[in-house]
């Protein structure tokens, strides 16, 4: 299996705006946004007071009353999201030795809102410096652990072979599913279920995004507060989400006439190893991960035909991956559609990266690139084609969808559809 090349043939999406893939696209493609004024709790002592949520129901979604009780909010949406990419793929699980299917999830910030209710149970809203645990529910390890959201992704599909979870941040999208991709490629797995989860909308996110203020302050227009790449934009907009996918070998997928999205071509990550929340302009790490995501997809700049930028809509990140694109892409990076869907659903933390994973192949399946909603404004110093306001019909197939996260992580990922691999 060594070098063998690794497919995406099922895609399972939760996210702000509706929920399953249908809607997902249907919302990118309209160029709609789903950021609003917070709902599940009252965000008024905050700075930043809007998020992309999602209008979620567990129980109308298939989770039964235990698991509800049971699972999180970021663990449920992955669960549900991989029960529709599992459907979508067709695969039969039960021909399957679960030894050689496997799970790998990405998280940044893992349970916060099981563990935020829970903490204001234990100490009384607060008032109790020490905190009665007899409150707290029976499952309050499993929040604290992110490693039950594999847990329950793997029960959920049967999967008894690798279980993983990747948390760098908001790469851990695309890290997962990087690292998926390299699982079958080595050997160790035939069929992987992989993407990422979180549902960060809390009071204590909140809290600690409004003291670096890094989420923006537009609350009297919360439809176009996340602006990337605008010259008016003033900071990120919180979402939540999930995504998943199922991965296997080309070979195998296309023996059993299954629909073949893209191949994951390509995958690096490198670390700038310089400040924990800030980048360096010129976008030197990022671009060393775009080139070496190049080289394993064994393809030229000029081969990508539309780039999936991380578009927070912060000022330093987005000069930065413009610097990155220009540096790595070189002259092709000004003939290049670039866009950022987080102007619609919002940064999910380290669910976004296999959110745009999904919004990429969806690009690739439909010819059609998602626009950069609520871009008005050209930053100057953004000197690329954003693909303002309006989705673009574009023949889409390769598509390059980088991340960049707290830390210094950048990682990059080439998704193609590969030659023959029917419709």
């Amino acid at each position: 299996m060594a070098g063998s090349r690794v497919v995406i043939t099922g895609v399972g999406v939760t996210a702000p705006g509706g929920v399953g893939t249908k809607n997902f696209w249907g919302l990118l493609s309209e160029g709609r946004t789903a950021t609003r004024r917070i709902g599940s709790f009252d965000p008024s002592p905050f700075r930043s007071q809007v998020a992309a949520e999602i209008d979620f129901d567990p129980e109308l979604h298939g989770l039964s009353p235990q698991e509800i009780r049971r699972m999180d909010r970021a663990a449920q949406l992955a669960v549900v999201s991989a029960r529709e990419a599992v459907a979508d793929s067709g695969i039969d699980f039960a021909g399957t030795d679960p030894y050689r299917l496997g799970v790998t999830l990405g998280s940044a910030v893992g349970a916060t809102m099981g563990l935020d209710r829970e903490y204001r149970v234990v100490s009384d809203g607060g008032r109790k410096h020490l905190v009665d645990h007899a409150y707290a529910v029976p499952h309050l390890y499993d929040y604290l652990v992110p490693s039950s959201f594999t847990a329950e992704v793997a029960w959920a599909v049967g999967a008894q072979g690798p279980a993983t979870v990747v948390s760098t941040g908001c790469t851990s999208g695309l890290d997962s599913v990087g690292h998926a991709a390299e699982l079958i490629r080595e050997g160790a797995a035939d069929v992987m279920v992989t993407g990422a989860t979180d549902a960060p909308i809390s009071p204590i996110t909140l809290a600690c995004f409004d003291a670096i203020k890094a989420t923006t302050p537009r609350n009297d227009d919360p439809e176009h507060a996340s602006r990337p790449f605008d010259h008016t934009r003033n900071g990120f907009v919180l979402g939540e989400g999930a995504a998943m996918f199922v991965l296997e070998e080309l070979h195998s997928a296309r023996a059993r006439g299954a629909h073949i999205y893209a191949e994951v071509a390509g995958y690096a990550s490198r670390c700038n190893a310089f400040h924990m929340t800030g980048l360096r302009p010129d976008g030197t790490e990022m671009a060393e991960a775009i080139r070496r995501a190049l080289a394993q997809s064994r393809m030229n700049p000029e081969d990508i035909d539309y780039i999936n930028a991380h578009g927070s809509g912060t000022k330093q990140n987005d000069r930065h991956e413009t610097a990155a694109f220009k540096r790595s892409l070189g002259e092709h990076a000004r003939r290049t559609p670039v866009s950022s869907i987080k102007s619609m659903v919002g940064h999910s933390l380290g669910a976004i990266g296999s959110i745009e994973i999904a919004a990429s192949v969806l690009a690739i399946k439909h010819d059609v690139v998602p626009p950069t909603a609520n871009l008005h404004t050209p930053d100057p110093e953004c000197d690329l084609d954003y693909v303002p306001l309006t989705a673009r019909e574009w023949r889409t197939d390769a598509v390059l969808t980088v991340g960049s996260g707290f830390g210094g992580f950048q990682s990059a990922m080439v998704l193609a559809a590969p030659r023959g691999a029917g419709t």
